[in-house]
């Protein structure tokens, strides 16, 4: 490692250690913010870890996430909760591949609109089993789960998809995925599998989401399939992880905060308006910041270093 990445590596650890302290607070509010925010950092940033280097926008990461709130929501009273987490990261793995057997060999905007769809798709196959059982309702979670407990949770989840992905970057893979991402003609006249690649990351962002949905499923205490499946949040994740730079591993991180802050601002203040301030925000960021606030950091230090 090199001494840029050991400094990283302290604070990074120095930030998740202070992170962890918000529980302790006792402030109810906070605490409300920080799972918010450590359930983004986590979806954005395994997002980021397929679609930063290859460039394929997934809107899939609604459908993985309604799974695991589904999986939690129909076995908890039948099996024990970490049974639940295992099946559902088993579940979403499963898909993943599936999905990326299916559809990774399609490019550009026909592979946005199925990982769009995915989401709707599942949801309506949800709505048809209910009703075919004769109950068109949603599902109670009711454990004893608490929200710090979910929070730290989140928190030991985003370090484990941090930890990885920066593995992945130094790999073998990860270095694949990157000429994948700069052309991926050139990636497979150089002997690179780029089926394969880009499988395996997108089995690895749709374990995370999945299961990031079914630790959050005991929060909501009560799931519904269009809560589940919401469109909103795979524009969501999409939105933070451009804000903060999805082609830096760090940068979907310092995305999420800023954006969940505001967010939670004009949700309050404006509750009907919060999708023309989503599509305003998408714009803003296309335009004025393409390579996200990470690529504003790299600026400022390149022209630092060229002062001097």
């Amino acid at each position: 490692m090199t001494g840029a990445e050991v400094r990283n590596f302290v604070i990074a650890i120095v930030l998740f250690a202070l992170a962890a302290l918000i529980p302790l607070t006792g402030s109810g509010y906070w605490l409300s913010i920080g799972v918010s925010i450590a359930t983004f950092m986590v979806l954005s940033t395994s997002w980021a870890l397929f679609s930063g280097p290859t460039h394929y926008i997934s809107l899939a990461t609604g459908a993985f996430y309604g799974i695991g709130m589904y999986v939690v929501g129909l076995g908890i009273e039948i099996l024990p909760y970490p049974v639940l987490l295992l099946i559902a990261a088993v579940l979403g793995a499963v898909l993943a591949a599936l999905v990326g057997l299916a559809t990774l060999r399609l490019s550009g905007v026909y592979f946005v609109i199925f990982t769009l769809g995915l989401a709707e798709l599942i949801r309506q196959l949800v709505n048809w089993g209910q009703t075919t059982q004769g109950s068109s309702s949603g599902l109670y979670v009711l454990t004893d789960i608490s929200e710090p407990m979910i929070y730290w949770q989140l928190l030991g989840l985003g370090a484990i998809v941090y930890l990885l992905g920066w593995w992945i970057n130094r790999s073998r893979l990860g270095f694949a995925l990157r000429i994948i991402g700069n052309d991926e003609v050139v990636a497979v006249h150089s002997g690179i599998n780029t089926a394969s690649a880009k499988i395996i990351l997108f089995v690895v962002s749709g374990t995370v989401a999945t299961v990031t949905g079914a630790l959050l499923a005991p929060r909501l205490s009560y799931i519904e399939s269009s809560i589940a499946f919401s469109p909103m949040l795979s524009f969501l994740v999409v939105i933070m992880a451009l804000l903060g730079g999805a082609h830096r591993l760090w940068g979907p991180i310092i995305g999420v905060v800023p954006f969940m802050l505001v967010w939670d601002l004009v949700t309050a203040k404006f509750p009907n308006q919060t999708t023309l301030v989503l599509g305003i925000c998408f714009l803003l960021i296309v335009y004025a910041i393409p390579h996200g606030l990470a690529g504003l950091v790299e600026k400022y230090r390149a022209r630092a270093r060229g002062a001097f």
